[in-house]
């Protein structure tokens, strides 16, 4: 069963996340030779505040 953990900045919309998890569903059933039944996504929104790239956070 695959399951993909996505972690993005917060605000994205439900219409976003939504596009997200068919698009990811149908790559994962077509290169894994799967089912979407047995694909799993989980969405994280994570505050730029509390994510950091190259000793810097985002959100400064």
């Amino acid at each position: 069963m695959p399951f993909v953990h996505v972690r993005l900045y917060e605000g994205r919309t439900i219409e976003q996340k939504r596009a997200a998890a068919a698009a990811i569903t149908k790559a994962i059933v077509e290169t894994l030779n799967t089912t979407a039944e047995a694909t799993q996504i989980v969405f994280e929104d994570v505050k730029k505040s509390d994510w950091s790239i190259a000793g810097k956070l985002q959100g400064e």
